[in-house]
């Protein structure tokens, strides 16, 4: 919690008090401030789309949607889809873009939780699904359409709570993550039937452009805000103050050294602790709790497949050692289970902490797809981790994530996704690939030019782990048309192949990519033959700093509060 200036001979409770109402009545007239401000800059940028579109377009579609859905759905990937949705909704009336973003969003939580059902209702249970993978991706649709709905209902909650200039990283982050739950789940039918895919595709179509589009727009405005300092403002109200779940007794905890006497719950294989698996210990954690829940993992290898449900909030899992406490399994595409399902160890609830532990997939090169540790919560911290499989080794799904002085380990994307995430002083070692494969390191999965997803690869060394002389090492490919990935003041050594980057497909990348590196040294760092894509860019400083913690995360309350290491700029 912050700490509390003195007013001279007060006792502590009126002290508390009197800071608390100092806030409260700063909060609402920044609130109260910025919203009119913000309003007025919208409406600005409403007059200014219209005159630069009425012109051009006939009398009859003033008549169709009124200026406002007009001037909103512009900027949206999908503008029929939303003038439909937004248009039909508010008849002739003029609603203000903040109001227009809340009706987006409930149009689209409408529709996600419509496939939602209709999915459940017509797949595995009306024997369309054959096979064990289908099944597996019928019920993963169904978990994936779920926490679309958590991350639309939160991101209402918030708009409803708060002024929209407080909140816009948390709405851009939950709906960036909706719409990446609902493309894996269109993900997890790709080597299935096509007529199954088509229909899954057919039903998430509305829900699809309508998360998109609730997205372009909560962006747009958020640019408005931007252009006259707002957010900074609200910034500097809320710099001092740690998360709202964090109770200050729980951050002296975490900056102890004694975590694993403290801890909660403790797991040892030989017995001695309460459990014998993390996954039952997991069960007695309490389902949404504001307080962490500590649970120290003795030495040894457990092998178990060990998922921390989306009702696990603040659970922080600490082993003896990142090669010491080593959770191990074997899931994998070849055998039959999709990628989203196959990894070792699956995290869903938020702020979720894991150090000095080790998450392994021993499936092997030949089986594939086999993910490690795979991570779909928001505000995930990984401290000294070992993380160990081949293909798809880390797969870091959605929301926001952060790797500090981690080894991780693979061969074909294996480092992979549509999250938010910086991966800082970590070491990144490829290693030998099945015979004819080529080692990728990264594939970033972003669909939509709105998402404030990537991989941002700062301070780390990248080395081969063993002999890879005969193997073709890139930093990475292009797995979706808007993949963004920067690797900043890294180490590369010369195993990197000279042109640094391999297309998905085809001899080259869409132009609408994002990749850069910057400043980064050794014998792989020289960038004279890399590829000569349009999306790989080279950036400046200024540039570079929106991919670091304080730019692409703004994480340094969560990650300090995680009590690990980092650094916040570059």
């Amino acid at each position: 919690m912050s700490s509390f200036k003195s007013y001279g001979k007060v006792d502590e409770h009126e002290q508390r008090v009197l800071e608390t109402r100092r806030k409260t009545r700063k909060r609402i007239t920044i609130i109260g401030l910025s919203s009119i401000v913000l309003a007025g800059v919208v409406f600005a940028a409403v007059f200014c789309i219209l005159g630069s579109t009425n012109s051009s377009e006939g009398a009859n579609d003033a008549h169709t949607v009124t200026n406002s859905v007009k001037a909103v759905c512009d900027v949206t990937l999908y503008k029929d889809s939303c003038y439909s949705s937004l248009g039909s909704a508010v008849d002739s009336r003029q609603l203000q873009p903040q109001e227009l973003f809340m009706l987006s969003m409930k149009v689209a939580l409408s529709e996600v939780s419509k496939a939602a059902d209709y999915l459940s209702d017509h797949g595995v249970f009306n024997g369309v699904a054959k096979d064990n993978r289908t099944k597996e991706a019928f019920k993963n649709c169904r978990e994936l359409l779920d926490l679309a709905v958590d991350h639309l209902n939160s991101s209402l909650t918030s708009g409803e709570k708060f002024s929209l200039l407080e909140v816009f990283d948390d709405l851009e982050t939950w709906l960036s993550a909706a719409g990446t739950y609902q493309q894996t789940c269109i993900e997890g039918f790709e080597d299935g039937k096509e007529a199954i895919k088509k229909s899954v595709v057919s039903y998430l179509k509305n829900s699809t452009q309508f998360t998109s589009n609730s997205l372009a727009i909560i962006t747009w405005i958020n640019k408005a805000a931007t252009t006259l300092n707002l957010r900074r403002l609200l910034s500097l109200h809320h710099q001092n103050e740690a998360p709202e779940w964090l109770p200050s007794n729980d951050r002296r905890l975490l900056l102890t050294e004694d975590l694993r006497k403290k801890a909660d719950i403790v797991v040892a294989k030989d017995g001695s602790g309460k459990y014998k698996k993390i996954s039952d210990a997991l069960k007695h954690v309490p389902n949404e709790s504001n307080k962490r829940t500590v649970i120290y993992v003795k030495r040894g290898v457990y092998y178990e497949n060990v998922r921390v449900e989306k009702t696990k909030w603040n659970v922080m899992i600490i082993g003896d050692g990142m090669t010491s406490t080593i959770v191990s399994a074997s899931l994998n595409f070849v055998d039959g289970t999709p990628t989203f399902s196959t990894a070792t160890f699956a995290v869903f609830g938020r702020n979720f902490i894991a150090r000095d532990i080790g998450f392994r997939n021993t499936a092997g090169p030949q089986k594939h797809q086999a993910v490690a540790l795979m991570t779909s919560a928001d505000q995930a911290v990984y401290y000294r981790c070992h993380i160990d499989a081949f293909q798809d080794t880390l797969y870091a799904h959605s929301n926001r994530q952060f790797y500090r002085e981690c080894n991780i380990y693979g061969t074909v994307d294996f480092i992979f996704g549509n999250s938010a995430v910086v991966i800082q002083n970590c070491n990144i070692r490829p290693k030998l690939p099945m015979h004819g494969q080529q080692i990728t390191i990264t594939a970033q999965g972003k669909t939509d030019p709105n998402m404030n997803t990537g991989i941002s690869i700062q301070n780390c060394s990248i080395s081969p782990f063993g002999n890879l002389s005969s193997v073709q090492t890139y930093l990475g490919r292009p797995w979706k048309n808007y993949s963004t990935t920067v690797y900043m003041k890294s180490r590369m050594e010369g195993f990197v192949n000279p042109k640094g980057w391999l297309p998905w497909t085809g001899n080259s990348a869409p132009n609408t990519i994002f990749y850069a590196e910057f400043q980064n040294v050794g014998p792989g760092s020289s960038t004279k033959n890399r590829v000569k894509w349009k999306g790989l860019r080279t950036i400046t400083s200024e540039q570079a700093r929106k991919f670091t913690i304080k730019g692409f995360l703004h994480g340094d309350k969560w990650i300090s509060a995680a009590g690990a290491p980092f650094k916040s700029d570059l």
